[in-house]
């Protein structure tokens, strides 16, 4: 038991120091819903579009409208990456395989989706700290108000714009903000 606390509070400081240190998002990792490692590096140079997740939310339904984005602008750089979380009235309390399938068997998701993480709280994920602490508009920087909350990674790998989890994946907005950014050159 020693060294497991041991470890878990030293995986928090390391996960602290990540966050802290951290640039742009190629600067983390996170584990696929398959429970692979994924180099968040892998995305570089694509517009990233950030979203945590839960299957028994009011905003639910999002999950079809995100995946209309991705599949209407994935071939132009755009990646949707899918956190799922269970930090807001426990609306996320499924397994990663029964996240899967119901992502899959439901919304016929085909964008990255991660393991359940923590969105907030002591046990945030680093890359979550890193996002909620980036300036921001026009949701200003701090904590995750809900599930479907949406951060706009640019190309540089930089927060360019945040969104509430209201904003829809078809609003205007958000939909301008993702083209603007698309149009950017790569690097």
């Amino acid at each position: 038991m020693f060294w497991k606390t041991t470890l878990l509070i030293a995986a928090g400081i390391a996960g602290e120091a990540v966050a802290e240190a951290a640039q742009t998002l190629a600067d983390f990792h996170a584990k696929s819903i398959e429970g692979k490692d994924v180099a968040l590096s892998d995305f570089k140079g694509k517009v990233v579009l950030v979203v945590n997740v839960a299957s028994k939310c009011g905003h639910t339904g999002q999950y079809a409208g995100l995946e209309t984005l991705y599949s209407k602008h994935k071939d132009s750089g755009l990646v949707v990456l899918g956190f799922p979380a269970n930090d807001f009235l426990w609306q996320e309390p499924g397994t990663d395989a029964e996240i899967r399938q119901f992502c899959s068997m439901k919304y016929n998701v085909t964008f990255p989706l991660f393991s359940k993480i923590h969105v907030k709280g002591d046990s945030i994920a680093p890359v979550y700290k890193w996002l909620i602490g980036q300036k921001s508009s026009p949701v200003e920087p701090g904590k995750i108000s809900w599930n479907f909350e949406k951060f706009v990674i640019g190309r540089d790998g930089k927060v360019a714009y945040r969104f509430s989890p209201s904003t829809t994946p078809d609003d205007p907005k958000l939909i301008h903000a993702l083209e603007s950014e698309l149009a950017k050159p790569t690097h």
